[in-house]
């Protein structure tokens, strides 16, 4: 990489200090110059392929995005999505349109997840590492300014890193860049939701926000986009069709005379605060990202998801620990929903200097002709034709909280579709028994699971709950009950499905700490179902590599820890000839962040073969 910058410097520095009378004339140009030329041409071009023009349906507009997977995933601005509605059109520099709907949303950090349609062999553009981005290193960025990519070849500008971890405060009350990149590149409305590259053509952010001149339009050299690595801890969430939002800590800070930063108030019913954290404590680290200033806690919160687990490292009596914190969410489900709806909407007024380019009124695009070239009256160019209504609206599925439930109900059916081939573990089998030790220990365990009640036996100590309407009285009293209501849940999804379960969501990637470490990048990122179960919350961490539960949280009532119940070793059980399903052999209980019971399960079995063994009486 060092090289390859190097090489950058000397073409750039050869086209501004050598005087060539012949532009063609290469034989006087040092052969390192044309090498690192004919490289960056190379991959700017197929950073340019991933590249996307976003416009209305109308032909107006003008903002960027960039495709993230083969089958048409692409990340654009939510300014830019929220302009052009739950349907776009999309033109690629290979001189096609093609149709994209809406798929997730995060409206607080400006950021949108859209599906372009038609193919399954999209060009596509890695995700970098933001953390790696420095200050003085090249970059360019690829975008629709001023809507100049009539003929769908996208403008490209080059520049460098001129700033690393800028916080701009939100536009009203959303758009909140945290944590982001400043650039010099030249970055102009329409550029919004394109992609900001390295010199290796991976994307280190998504340009959104930009400083204009008092009373104009026009780049002044001060740009920002959003971080890859924010990206990244979205992206799995806004898969979803979800109207997601940003983490909340439940405390705030500030910085003594000594330049540390304390906290200088804790919400009570925050789970910082039942994991430990209080008032005084000195913020050393937050999700493995050292914290030097306010300034620097609150941008890589801001760069966080709702609902995640991330590592917080305090310093207490200059003694250092290190707590699991679970984070909260900055607005209701309501609140978010109003502020979509209400906030930012199409024909929204043009920004005062330092607010983000939401795009202005623009020369509309020429409608798609009737003999199907391309927006803009390009004949020349190959095209998609017109956009394929029916099949959009077959994409498009309205619900409160979602930014388009299609994609959720689908990617709900996909994970349970891969529970299944755990087998087939029929209703009608209403009695299940396991039996094992306590773990390291020769303490026999049995539990039986009936239909509405369930049983442990721990040595000669029993304890048996009754399943209804009072799950959150079991889980709040924090004992081994809650191990119970937990496999009850876990049993009742695999035998009636997410759909009979209850109201039943796919909530998207969150990371799960399966072992003892507890740094964020070494944890799996696994898909979770969420459903309204009896008076509780119930939630499902799937492993996508091993298609099994690992982990099953019964939330009660709201400021009290879930029950969280980890499972793994995930053996065949056979209870007849016809019947062979797979269980987990390793079983884990615990509230908050301690264990409170682990489990070696050595037999496990369903149905009359249960009750013959005697069942909940």
């Amino acid at each position: 990489m060092h090289r390859h910058i190097a090489n950058w410097f000397i073409a750039l520095n050869a086209m501004l200090l050598t005087n060539i009378s012949h532009a063609d004339d290469e034989r006087s140009i040092d052969p390192v110059v044309l090498s690192a030329q004919k490289q960056r041409i190379e991959i700017i071009r197929q950073a340019s392929t991933a590249t996307v023009a976003i416009f209305g349906l109308d032909g107006g507009g003008g903002g960027s995005g960039v495709i993230v997977t083969p089958d048409g995933y692409a990340l654009t601005n939510y300014h830019v999505s929220s302009a052009c509605g739950d349907h776009m059109r999309c033109g690629l520099n290979d001189g096609k349109m093609y149709d994209a709907v809406i798929v997730g949303i995060d409206a607080t950090g400006d950021l949108s997840l859209i599906k372009l349609l038609g193919r399954d062999d999209f060009p596509t553009a890695p995700l970098g590492d933001s953390n790696q981005v420095h200050v003085g290193q090249w970059c360019f960025a690829a975008g629709n300014p001023f809507v100049l990519a009539s003929n769908l070849q996208p403008t490209v500008s080059l520049g460098i890193v001129s700033g690393t971890n800028r916080y701009q405060y939100p536009a009203g009350t959303l758009l909140e860049y945290a944590d982001c990149i400043q650039t010099d590149a030249a970055i102009n409305p329409g550029n919004s939701g394109g992609p900001l590259f390295n010199l290796a053509g991976e994307i280190i952010g998504i340009n959104g926000r930009c400083s204009f001149e008092k009373r104009g339009r026009v780049n002044v050299g001060v740009g920002y986009a959003i971080s890859a690595n924010q990206v990244k801890y979205f992206l799995g969430m806004l898969l979803s069709g979800r109207l997601v939002d940003h983490a909340t800590l439940g405390a705030t800070v500030s910085t003594d005379d000594a330049g540390r930063v304390l906290v200088s108030n804790i919400l009570s019913t925050s789970d910082a605060y039942r994991r430990g954290l209080r008032f005084g404590d000195e913020i050393v680290s937050l999700a493995d990202r050292e914290v030097r200033t306010t300034n620097s806690f609150k941008n890589i919160l801001g760069t966080l998801p709702k609902g995640w687990r991330v590592p917080l490292e305090i310093r207490r009596d200059g003694q250092p620990r290190t707590l699991l914190v679970r984070l909260a969410g900055v607005h209701t489900e309501k609140q978010l929903t109003d502020l979509v709806s209400s906030e930012v909407v199409p024909g929204h007024a043009e920004p005062e200097q330092g607010e983000p380019d939401e795009e202005p009124a623009q020369e509309p695009l020429e409608e798609a002709p009737t003999d199907g070239s391309p927006a803009g009256g390009n004949s020349d160019l190959s095209a998609e034709g017109k956009p394929n209504v029916a099949l959009v609206e077959s994409m498009l599925e309205s619900r409160t909280g979602f930014a388009n439930y299609y994609f959720n109900r689908s990617r709900r059916e996909a994970v349970w579709e891969r529970l299944q081939k755990l087998g087939d573990f029929p209703a009608e089998r209403s009695v299940w028994t396991l039996t094992g030790t306590v773990a390291g220990e020769s303490t026999p365990i049995k539990i039986l699971l009936d239909k509405h009640t369930g049983r442990i036996q721990i040595g000669s100590r029993s304890i048996e709950v009754e399943f209804g309407d009072a799950m959150s009285e079991i889980i709040s009293s924090r004992r081994e009950g809650g191990l119970l209501v937990a496999l009850h849940a876990l049993k009742q999804l695999l035998q009636l499905g997410p759909e009979k379960l209850g109201d039943t969501i796919y909530l998207g990637t969150l990371p799960v700490y399966q072992t003892s470490a507890t740094d964020l990048a070494s944890q799996p990122r696994q898909e979770v179902l969420q459903s309204l179960w009896y008076d509780a919350t119930a939630r499902f961490y799937v492993a996508p590599e091993s298609e099994q539960v690992s982990l099953v949280e019964i939330f009660g009532d709201a400021g009290q820890d879930p029950v969280e119940v980890y499972m793994d070793q995930y053996q065949e059980q056979t209870t007849d000839e016809k019947v062979g399903l797979r269980f987990p052999t390793r079983i884990r209980l615990q509230y908050g962040t301690e264990p409170m019971l682990l489990l070696s399960i050595q037999s496990v079995t369903f149905g009359p073969e249960a009750e013959e063994q005697g069942g909940v009486q």
